[in-house]
């Protein structure tokens, strides 16, 4: 089972021992099953679920959103399901935190920050040339040819776009669940930034 959900920031909580621990903190509103179909020639199941509401939908989405007696949606995410478990989906129904338990782990699934344009020494640790006796570069890549194939071989790591990339994180263990407010807390870090889609999925 996957939920959606989005990124609020992180802090700390103590547990019995009194000793800190550092959670990230996500907001999982209710989602809700929007389309759930299987594709002509393949066995394979797919399940669309969404949740939020947004302003400005376009009105094909809006009349692929009343199936499921929606009016708007901010996030919606499709996902594949086995052609046995097609009848547990039903559309319009509601995915909570309930289906979750303190202690469990999940995989978490989101883009990272970006970073713009960064050097070899940023994006790849590369440790650059001397800081001393005459070197008026420290922070070049070096050399990036060879004899043969006298060509820049595909792969090479050089600078450029650093960061927004798809990140998976396993087995990140729940430490706590609030119902009532839709949070749920999960230890360590998690990539984006704060308002970021975060995909919850179950082991």
């Amino acid at each position: 089972m996957m939920i959606l959900g989005e990124k609020i920031g992180m802090t700390r909580i103590f547990d019995k021992d009194n000793k800190a621990c550092a959670v990230s903190i996500v907001k999982v509103e209710p989602n809700t099953i929007i389309a759930n179909y299987s594709s002509i020639g393949k066995d394979k199941n797919f399940v669309q679920i969404g949740f939020g509401t947004n302003k400005h939908n376009s009105k094909p989405l809006k009349n692929h959103l009343k199936k499921a007696n929606l009016e708007n949606i901010k996030y919606s995410r499709q996902f594949t399901a086995d052609t046995t478990d097609k009848d547990k989906f039903q559309v319009g129904e509601k995915i909570t935190l309930e289906q979750f338990k303190i202690g469990e782990s999940v995989n978490i699934t989101g883009i990272s920050k970006g970073k713009g344009f960064a050097g070899v020494m940023k994006r790849h640790g590369f440790s650059g040339m001397p800081a001393s006796h005459g070197h008026e570069k420290q922070r070049i890549p070096g050399s990036i040819g060879c004899r043969f194939p006298q060509r820049v071989v595909k792969g090479k790591r050089m600078a450029g776009h650093m960061g927004q990339d798809q990140i998976t994180i396993k087995n990140l263990q729940i430490i706590d669940i609030d119902l009532e407010n839709d949070i749920l807390a999960l230890k360590g870090s998690i990539p984006g930034k704060p308002k970021t889609l975060i995909l919850i999925s179950k082991k």
